[in-house]
């Protein structure tokens, strides 16, 4: 119940911080800590195909704040996260798995690996680079169009195009992010996350790869009291629940 109580209380207590009070100061430690939390969300396949960039330099900071177009959430920002999505990584989280798994379940012959673990060693060895592999985005129109086949006599997952994978890492990083800011509430830190931002400014700044995409940038401070526009605001439940 206590857990229960807590959880509610962080829920309860983030909201996007506008304006930060810059005489209160955080703990960059802790911050740190609350990212390293971030990273125990779910995530497709476990792939964890993200960075976190923890930003504390006030140049960098300053950068970053032109870069989010200067609006009050990042001006007045004492930290922030910058929440990036590294698809273009998968070859490695690739190969880390299959390290991972040969060490849990120790170097046998094909033959002696159970079923389950089989399939475990060749998710990562085949359906993953099956999904992940690209080539100018012509062989995730192959994929889909044989995913569109198979669907016509099976269920079957269609989701396999370029822009589909894209899709399904930036919903990944989005899950770290929320539970960034959730780890954050429950210190009593707050934050905003940022979209309104020149993403290709602050791949420069952070000098990322092209291939990389910025997610969010999430601001990290101590709210002042008018930094919270007024009360929070909800579609009521009933024209947002459907239940079967």
């Amino acid at each position: 119940m206590e857990n229960k109580t807590a959880f509610l209380e962080a829920l309860n207590y983030r909201r996007s911080v506008r304006v930060y009070d810059n005489d209160k100061q955080i703990d960059t430690q802790l911050v740190k800590k609350c990212i390293e939390q971030a990273t125990l969300a779910p995530n497709s396949s476990n792939m964890q195909l993200w960075e976190f960039h923890h930003i504390s330099s006030k140049n960098v900071l300053d950068q970053l704040a032109v870069a989010c177009l200067g609006q009050s959430a990042a001006s007045t920002a004492q930290e922030m996260v910058v929440v990036v999505v590294r698809k273009d990584l998968w070859k490695n989280r690739v190969k880390s798995h299959k390290t991972y798994l040969t060490h849990l379940f120790g170097k046998k012959q094909a033959q002696e690996y159970s079923k389950r673990e089989k399939f475990a060693l060749n998710y990562y060895k085949k359906i993953m680079p099956f999904a992940y592999s690209e080539f100018l985005g012509i062989f995730g129109y192959l994929k889909y169009f044989g995913s569109w086949i198979t669907g016509l006599f099976r269920p079957t997952y269609r989701q396999l195009r370029k822009s589909d994978m894209r899709v399904v890492a930036h919903k990944s990083a989005g899950l770290a992010a929320q539970t960034f800011m959730l780890s954050m509430a429950a210190e009593g830190y707050d934050t905003c996350p940022m979209e309104g931002i020149d993403s290709l400014r602050v791949k420069k700044i952070l000098k990322l790869p092209t291939s990389s995409e910025i997610n969010m940038i999430i601001s990290c401070g101590i709210r002042k009291p008018e930094g919270v526009y007024g009360d929070r605001f909800r579609i009521p439940f009933n024209e947002v629940y459907k239940h079967w």
